[in-house]
């Protein structure tokens, strides 16, 4: 399980480590694609290959399935840790989540999430201010 919050810096060649403790469960090579929020979502293999099955189970007939199946897809990129625990970020990605210096690697139960420092602030932030409304409303989902 992934959990924790690390900031690194992302260098001029698009290369950021992963920390020590999100490695293990990590694997040597994962999958990194598009999350939402604006962030990167990264898949170990095995959680990918599960995550697979259940995007294989969308209705091809619903134009929002097709649409998330896209986006989702088109970005994905396998990536592996260098003898440093570097990761290269494809440009496409850097772009998309907007990251340039200071990011935030944060787990998240079975995947990681790449932010950019800014993008990371603002949601920690509406995050923060409405937290108890939030917590809630996980009733509905039976928490």
């Amino acid at each position: 399980m992934f959990m924790g919050e690390f900031q690194h810096n992302i260098d001029s060649k698009g290369r950021l480590i992963i920390p020590v403790k999100l490695r293990e469960d990590l694997g040597q090579r994962f999958i990194l694609t598009r999350g939402m929020d604006g962030c990167l979502f990264g898949y170990p293999l095995e959680e990918w290959t599960t995550l697979e099955k259940k995007i294989q189970e969308m209705p091809l007939s619903k134009k929002e399935a097709r649409t998330f199946v896209r986006f989702f897809y088109s970005a994905a990129a396998e990536c592996e840790l260098d003898k440093n625990g570097r990761i290269i970020i494809p440009s496409n990605l850097r772009e998309y989540a907007k990251l340039t210096k200071e990011c935030r690697v944060i787990g998240v139960a079975n995947r990681i999430e790449l932010w950019s420092e800014e993008r990371w602030m603002a949601f920690s932030v509406e995050a923060e201010e409405n937290f108890d409304a939030i917590a809630e409303s996980m009733i509905d989902f039976g928490f």
